[in-house]
């Protein structure tokens, strides 16, 4: 008889090849491998999504603060405050060295190609990235991965901000408190008025399209009982939103920068730069003329090309008699008052006298020259108090700051590039035609950046 052959099932060699009792254990490891690698691909996955969104937070709020800081100081003071406020945000030794000074880079945005391009002395765009990489020294530790040999990783992010001029700022009228106009306006393309507040309309304006009324609920809209029907273009005018008034924040220290002739208090000539050597019409002089006091003042009483300083000290009082001043710049403390057919043109007066009428004039008072749009002659008034023109106010390439109210009746075709700022209110006119030049005559307009996203 055949004699059948019986596995052995001691503990020899060949007793544990032929066994099937270990089978189970290897399975069991191998899919234990399988889920331990699924499970760190999970866990160090969302892990890295988290430490992402970290950095990416990181970098936005620093491109932010970095330009913030650029606007008005140096690229160190910059850098800096990216550094900062990364240190805020993310005060944890894992994620130090993500940003280096160097990862803070100063340029130009392209809105066409959506490029950026470096330039340090650039102030319009910042580019800041944020990285955990292995040769600095800080890449993203897996939790699970490491495990099976995949200890780290790199993790990239940048962040572009840009500057922006709130086309509102550029030409229109905007106000904290009411913009109340009045009734036969025509309010011409491109043309904006905003309150932080809300606006008030009567009857009979006329609002071409393009133009913008804005406020930040338009449901708060005053206007007279079928006021969309008496004003034409209104509606589709309309917006809703709010702004930080930051050139108005600025204002008093811009003005105290005139008495000393500071660079930084002048206009900027072209976005991203401070006093280029050029003051309004012409070359100016970093230094200033002291003028004795009068009740009254002619044009040839003033020193062109640098800032004349005038005090009265008190309520004192100073009329600018009937003629035309240019390429002047004027500080004082002195209530103004505009004669008739006076007129200025590539001029910058600015005053601390705090009344509602620290800048006045009975009738016929001229802000910028009158050229239908042509660069050059606009000039600025800026103010610690208010403006009030009874009648006839005629504004080309104008602008005017107040911390006070602005109230003013235009001449009847008498505005063509104005840009009136109020921490106030504004209390405007009948029976005029606002026009819009689109940035020409008001190339000496003070602006304050404002600040976006772009990736």
């Amino acid at each position: 008889m055949k004699q059948q052959h019986i596995p052995a099932r001691d503990g020899s060699p060949r007793g544990f090849i032929n066994g099937e009792k270990g089978t189970a254990s290897i399975l069991s490891l191998s899919f234990l491998l399988i889920f331990l690698t699924l499970g760190g691909v999970a866990i160090d996955f969302s892990k890295s999504v988290s430490e992402r969104a970290q950095l990416q937070a990181a970098a936005d709020t620093a491109a932010h603060a970095a330009l913030y800081v650029r606007s008005d100081g140096s690229v160190e003071e910059a850098r800096d405050a990216a550094l900062r406020s990364i240190d805020a945000i993310l005060a944890n030794g894992y994620f130090n060295k993500i940003t280096n000074k160097t990862d803070v880079e100063f340029g130009v945005w392209n809105n066409e190609t959506y490029e950026f391009t470096k330039d340090e002395n650039s102030r319009t765009a910042v580019q800041v990235l944020a990285n955990l990489e292995e040769s600095r020294g800080n890449g993203a530790r897996n939790l699970l991965l490491g495990l099976i040999g995949y200890g780290r990783f790199d993790i990239r992010t940048s962040a572009v901000y840009t500057t922006y001029f709130p086309p509102c700022f550029t030409e229109g009228f905007v106000a904290e408190d009411v913009v109340d106009i009045q009734s036969n306006n025509e309010f011409r393309d491109g043309f904006c008025i905003h309150s932080n507040s809300h606006v008030s309309v009567n009857s009979n304006n006329i609002f071409e399209p393009g133009t913008v009324v804005s406020m930040p609920d338009t449901d708060d809209l005053d206007m007279p009982k079928s006021g969309y029907e008496r004003n034409d273009g209104l509606e589709a005018a309309l917006r809703s939103g709010s702004y930080r008034m930051r050139l108005l924040a600025k204002l008093p220290d811009i003005i105290d920068g005139l008495w000393t002739a500071d660079p930084a208090s002048f206009p900027r000539r072209k976005p991203g730069s401070f006093g280029d050597g050029t003051l309004l019409g012409g070359e100016y002089n970093s230094y200033v003329h002291n003028l004795p006091y009068a009740s009254t003042l002619l044009p040839e009483n003033f020193e062109t090309g640098v800032v004349n300083a005038l005090r009265c000290g008190g309520s004192g009082k100073v009329t600018l008699d009937k003629g035309t001043y240019w390429n002047i710049a004027l500080i004082t403390d002195c209530e103004v008052k505009f004669a008739k057919d006076a007129i200025l043109e590539d001029t910058l007066i600015a005053t601390t006298h705090t009344g509602a009428n620290s800048f006045n004039s009975p009738s016929g008072f001229m802000l910028g020259r009158q050229d239908n749009c042509l660069d050059g002659g606009g000039s600025v008034l800026m103010t610690m108090g208010g403006f009030n023109v009874a009648a006839g106010l005629s504004i080309f390439g104008g602008q005017i700051l107040a911390l006070g109210d602005i109230t003013f009746a235009a001449d009847a075709s008498g505005v063509l590039g104005a840009s009136l700022i109020a921490k106030g209110r504004i209390d405007g006119t009948s029976n005029s035609v606002m026009g819009f030049c689109n940035g020409s005559g008001l190339e000496n307009a003070y602006r304050a950046d404002y600040f976006r996203m772009i990736r």
